[in-house]
């Protein structure tokens, strides 16, 4: 065997250093980190009660004892947009996780087998991409109907087939290395290849991507939250929280300004990490 036929596998030293020279990751990594820890913590951090009214309160711009205002119910801003975090950190982790194992299984299969089954899976895969995931994912929420599960699956289903296109294109590069060719000769099967010889020296490659996704993910959220399509009140959401600060939008800018930047910096910060990481895994990248 050529060590040009060798796997070769991305070490987590060598990632975490490239890591280390992009500045932007580390911003991309400390604010999400931080976005985290609020979620994790909002039972602590939060000033009041997410779902308390307060009608007396309604639509009170920042003040010292509301520090983002209050809502037309009195539910005070701050404590709704910590617990949003909460919803939108999990149906994005939790539907990027789904998309991720269920489509680079289908890739990898898809990869492998290759002939009639690898057209007819990418045929399917190429529907689902021709919709706009934004309405991909309206039309299955639609049909499922408003609810924490729902959205999830919606949301999953949209990632799915990126997913598979990303795991199909370096298995079908893997299956004809000689070291694959090898492990045929020794009598393994081919879900022991795909398990073991394929998916470890592609898997990289996926993950890397999930964090750029995971972003898509919380945007796809928020936006079917902002058309009630997404988790039902009065869960504190972001994107329910941007649709009640649209309705009052001339009386009260603070109802839709703060969801909105929450928004941004969670997007801003996976996009900033998912670019280190792919530039990260790339050896071009690395070698420079």
């Amino acid at each position: 065997m050529s060590a040009a036929d060798t796997p070769v596998a991305i070490q987590p030293g060598g990632l975490w250093l490239a890591l280390t020279q992009n500045r932007l990751a580390w911003v991309g990594l400390v604010l999400l980190a931080l976005i985290v820890l609020v979620a994790l913590l909002a039972p602590w951090l939060a000033p009041h009660d997410p779902l308390e009214q307060n009608i007396v309160a309604r639509l009170e711009p920042p003040s010292a004892e509301f520090w983002l205002g209050t809502d037309s119910y009195g539910r005070d801003v701050l404590s709704r947009l910590i617990y949003g975090a909460r919803i939108s950190l999990f149906v994005g982790f939790v539907a990027i996780l789904i998309a991720m194992l269920v489509g680079t299984a289908i890739g990898v299969l898809a990869g492998y087998v290759g002939g009639v089954f690898d057209q007819l899976v990418m045929g399917v895969l190429d529907v689902l991409l021709a919709f706009p995931t934004l309405l991909l994912g309206l039309m299955i929420a639609a049909m499922l109907g408003a609810s924490l599960e729902n959205l999830i699956i919606a949301i999953a289903v949209t990632e799915v087939a990126p997913f598979a296109r990303v795991a199909r294109a370096p298995t079908i590069t893997l299956r004809q290395r000689d070291f694959v060719e090898a492990s045929r000769s020794y009598g393994c099967g081919p879900f022991r290849i795909m398990t073991r010889h394929i998916l470890p020296n592609m898997i990289s490659d996926v993950v890397v991507m999930s964090s750029l996704w995971l972003a898509s993910a919380i945007r796809t959220e928020a936006s079917l939250s902002f058309i009630g399509l997404g988790v039902p009140p009065p869960a504190p959401t972001w994107g329910g929280m941007i649709r009640e600060g649209f309705e009052n939008i001339l009386d009260a800018w603070w109802l839709a300004v703060f969801p909105s930047l929450a928004i941004l910096a969670t997007v801003l910060a996976l996009n900033l990490l998912g670019d280190a990481l792919r530039d990260a895994s790339d050896p071009r990248s690395r070698s420079r």
